[in-house]
């Protein structure tokens, strides 16, 4: 299973779901980043080899600028969403983007479709 890294602005209470079914994720709050700069979550979520899941369209953009292989990130683009349904959205997509998350990847989920793109965006030659 994969490691997740969830961001402010989602709801700790889908941490507490999905780790009650054995999901290995924790949330920025919790760990004390609630404060952090994008760029310290993206330090921590490499160090701990975590999949980052956020509201925030700023990580594609920094990792798509850096030509960054890691982390992943998966953002949301449904705000609003109480814990429950976070969760079941999660589980629901999980296993059409787990293989690409594994290998580098910036998914984008709205409530019509799952877009992925695999990172870094340019071959770094």
């Amino acid at each position: 299973m994969n490691r997740i890294l969830m961001d402010q602005g989602l709801p700790r209470g889908a941490v507490r779901n999905l780790s009650e079914e054995g999901w290995d994720v924790v949330h920025t709050g919790g760990i004390g980043l609630s404060r952090a700069s994008d760029r310290e979550i993206i330090n921590y979520a490499r160090q701990e080899n975590r999949i980052i899941i956020t509201l925030d369209a700023d990580f594609h953009a920094i990792l798509a600028v850096e030509n960054a292989q890691t982390p992943s990130v998966v953002r949301i683009r449904q705000e609003g969403l109480k814990a429950d349904k976070l969760a079941d959205l999660i589980k629901k997509i999980w296993p059409r983007i787990q293989a690409q998350l594994e290998t580098g990847a910036l998914v984008t989920v709205t409530e019509q479709s799952i877009r992925v793109r695999n990172i870094p965006l340019m071959d770094p030659d």
